[in-house]
């Protein structure tokens, strides 16, 4: 059984969308292991955030991997344009398209990590056919569209259930939605090793907190069994 480094992924959606580099900036000398970019359409969630070339505007401002989280629908078209914008994963959702083992190979064929997520309501079984066409796998843990929310308690068991699908592949498993210090370790102990933390890291947007609070959620559990 090998150890598995817990990764931070701080959102850009609770950043300062008047100083976006600034912030990317900050969070990446603070310690983020990935930067964490929500893109929403207004369609598949009730928000709407930024497209592609926002997303290329900041990407100069980091080496850090850009873990892209597309809440869009439909989400095919606008996969190029996204890794070309400098995306190094992609993530889409089961609930985005009625085909998306064909939406991972085209992910892959742009030669990007490909991610698949499920909202709240959907069962883990939904990726069994897919979880060997995957390179992550996001656990909602929040109805997505909004930042903010309190953390869903039935997420704990649906981690386990995805731990136990991914069993020994090189899968990522992800937690995303009202991750805080207070509930890393649980969520840890129920099989996630990388925690999206937007309003938790960001909140009052002082680039001075953010090293303490991205160390803070890591020290919940820096190493998890596999």
């Amino acid at each position: 059984m090998s150890a598995r480094p817990i990764l931070i992924a701080p959102s850009i959606l609770s950043a300062d969308f008047a100083r976006l580099g600034e912030e990317v900036r900050a969070i990446d000398a603070a310690g983020a292991d990935f930067i964490h970019v929500d893109v929403m359409d207004g369609h598949f969630v009730p928000n709407i955030s930024f497209g592609a070339a926002v997303m290329q505007a900041v990407r100069k401002e980091t080496q850090k991997p850009f873990d892209v989280h597309l809440m869009i629908a439909p989400v095919d078209p606008y996969v190029a344009a996204f890794a070309k914008a400098g995306a190094d994963l992609i993530t889409v959702h089961a609930e985005a398209g009625p085909h998306l083992h064909r939406t991972l190979q085209t992910i892959r064929a742009e030669g990007k990590k490909a991610g698949a997520a499920i909202n709240p309501a959907t069962p883990v079984s939904a990726l069994e056919h897919v979880i060997d066409d995957i390179d992550l796998l996001l656990i909602m843990s929040v109805n997505p569209g909004f930042g903010g929310q309190k953390f869903i308690p039935q997420t704990f068991e649906k981690l386990r259930q995805a731990r136990h699908l991914i069993g020994g592949r090189p899968i990522l498993l992800e937690v995303d939605g009202g991750v805080t210090a207070e509930n890393a370790g649980d969520i840890i102990t129920a099989g996630a090793n990388v925690l999206v933390a937007g309003s938790s890291v960001y909140a009052g947007n002082d680039a001075r907190t953010y090293a303490g609070r991205i160390a803070a959620i890591r020290t919940a559990g820096s190493t998890i069994n596999a």
